[in-house]
């Protein structure tokens, strides 16, 4: 896959995800990233700002983390976009279960309110259309986290991740921030 361009590259791994997660019986689905893994937890300081995401369509969802670490007495922070064009920031999500705090944002995708107060997340929970076991990471292209990883790096930053969207390698160019872990369903990837 190394031969292709990073476009190339994201269609070919959003359709195998998409045929991945389609693939998995619903019960099964919903047991998966219900719990973040006893090596994770062990490196997430009490009282640390968790950074998650609103999965889209057969992203690894982050929903049942935000829950469990509200539940855990954690602030929780979700991505917050002004505009298409504007820098990514991070507000508090103060309901992770009703969400009823949330609203679409220019992406179409669920995020805290204008008012909602910033937050700067002490750990990072990183949405990928590709990761390497060196923790190299492919997104969706906008560059979002990268530049937010640049300018205020995390104590911890991990992708989740399905199986189906591990690669050998990927093509990284100078301002692509590499994680310090990737969760999948069967595996954690990287020095926990």
């Amino acid at each position: 896959m190394t031969d292709l361009t990073k476009s190339e590259l994201r269609k070919t791994l959003r359709a195998a995800r998409k045929a991945h997660v389609e693939a998995l019986p619903d019960s099964i689905r919903g047991l998966l990233f219900h719990r973040p893994p006893a090596p994770l937890l062990a490196r997430i300081p009490a009282e640390a700002v968790i950074g998650v995401y609103h999965a889209g369509p057969w992203e690894a969802p982050a929903a049942a983390y935000a829950r469990f670490f509200r539940d855990a007495g954690h602030t929780i922070a979700l991505p917050h976009f002004a505009q298409p064009k504007a820098p990514m920031s991070f507000r508090h999500h103060t309901d992770p279960y009703a969400q009823d705090d949330l609203e679409v944002g220019p992406f179409g995708i669920l995020q805290p309110a204008a008012d909602a107060e910033s937050l700067v997340p002490d750990v990072l929970f990183v949405p990928l259309v590709g990761f390497t076991p060196a923790l190299d990471r492919l997104g969706q292209g906008g560059g979002h986290y990268d530049r937010w990883l640049a300018e205020h790096p995390p104590q911890l930053a991990v992708g989740l991740a399905w199986d189906a969207q591990v690669c050998d390698t990927l093509p990284t160019e100078a301002h692509d921030k590499p994680l310090d872990a990737v969760v999948t369903p069967t595996r954690i990837y990287g020095n926990l």
